[in-house]
């Protein structure tokens, strides 16, 4: 279903706006003034006053110097402003001002010349918005920014120091374990050449004992002439016995302390391979640290050169 229009069409008309009018809403708007070609004040609107702490009485035939600081009123560059302003060249930047009070404060302006039919400069016009807070407040962030990424790179740097000396006690613990391994390789060959004295006593005894009981059987067969023979023979024999029961408990002690070797050489590599992981984990952290180290070197520079393009 069609939706009924109740709207009544107006006709469109053109209205010309009355330039004063328009002047009249900038003026209001914004901070205003105008110079001579030599940047004597002729005129200011409230606005500009009140912007720079004057009435508006005070301000006309004040030199633009005045507003300027002496550094930048001093330059080259506040020369070259007014020589191309009195050539017809206009001009729009971000400035710093000086109120009267002495205070800085940052004003987005625009210089425009006004020029006869004849191309000469009659004034110049500067329209400006104060934009101190907004510039004040960027500042601050730019230097908070500096102020962190400083911190960052101090503690960066402190953590790669750290990391440094935990990287060097690993090394030295590395070195420390593989040299206790060395040790320890040395006392297993060491029990291993004890086991082979001990056999090498076992294998005599044996003999020993062996002898020792022939010399009972020859002693035997010659009766009473043997008999001391045989006395001596008995005890040799005690002697071989003894010291193959001696043998048995070395040998029983060696293996005890070539397992123990064992047990020991395993934790140790264990040990080592522990503190090889950490050290590959140290170096991979040092790594991080010196990239963090790095953005922070990197976000401090992007801050230097954010505050000098304020």
């Amino acid at each position: 279903m069609p939706i009924a229009s109740n709207f009544t069409k107006i006709p469109i008309t053109t209205q010309v706006l009355d330039k004063e009018s328009v002047l009249a809403a900038i003026e209001d708007s914004v901070a205003m003034i105008e110079f001579d070609p030599n940047g004597k004040v002729l005129w200011a609107n409230e606005n500009f006053a009140k912007t720079m702490g004057y009435s508006v009485s005070e301000l006309p035939g004040i030199m633009h110097k005045q507003f300027c600081t002496k550094e930048y009123s001093n330059s080259k560059e506040y020369l070259e402003l007014w020589k191309n302003l009195r050539s017809g060249v206009s001009f729009q930047e971000k400035i710093q001002r000086v109120t009267k009070s002495g205070r800085i404060i940052w004003l987005e302006a625009t210089y425009t010349p006004v020029l006869e039919e004849t191309g000469r400069i009659l004034a110049v016009v500067k329209i400006a918005t104060d934009i101190t807070l907004r510039e004040n407040n960027t500042i601050n962030v730019a230097a908070e920014l500096q102020r962190m990424a400083g911190e960052l790179l101090d503690r960066a740097n402190q953590g790669t120091k750290k990391n440094k000396e935990v990287s060097s006690s690993s090394e030295k613990l590395v070195a420390d374990s593989k040299e206790n391994i060395e040790i320890l390789g040395s006392l297993e060959k060491k029990a291993l050449s004890i086991d082979d004295i001990a056999k090498t006593i076992r294998e005599i005894a044996t003999q020993t004992n062996l002898l020792a009981l022939n010399a009972a059987i020859e002693a035997a067969r010659a009766g009473e002439h043997g008999k001391g023979f045989n006395v001596v023979a008995s005890e040799v024999r005690k002697l071989a016995t003894r010291a193959q029961e001696s043998i048995q408990e070395v040998n029983s002690r060696i293996e005890g302390i070539k397992a123990e070797i064992k047990k020991i050489g395993e934790v140790i590599q264990r040990s080592q391979t522990g503190v090889l992981n950490s050290k590959t984990l140290i170096e991979e952290v040092q790594k991080e640290f010196s990239e963090i180290g790095l953005a922070a070197d990197q976000l401090d520079s992007h801050a230097k050169t954010f505050r000098e393009i304020l």
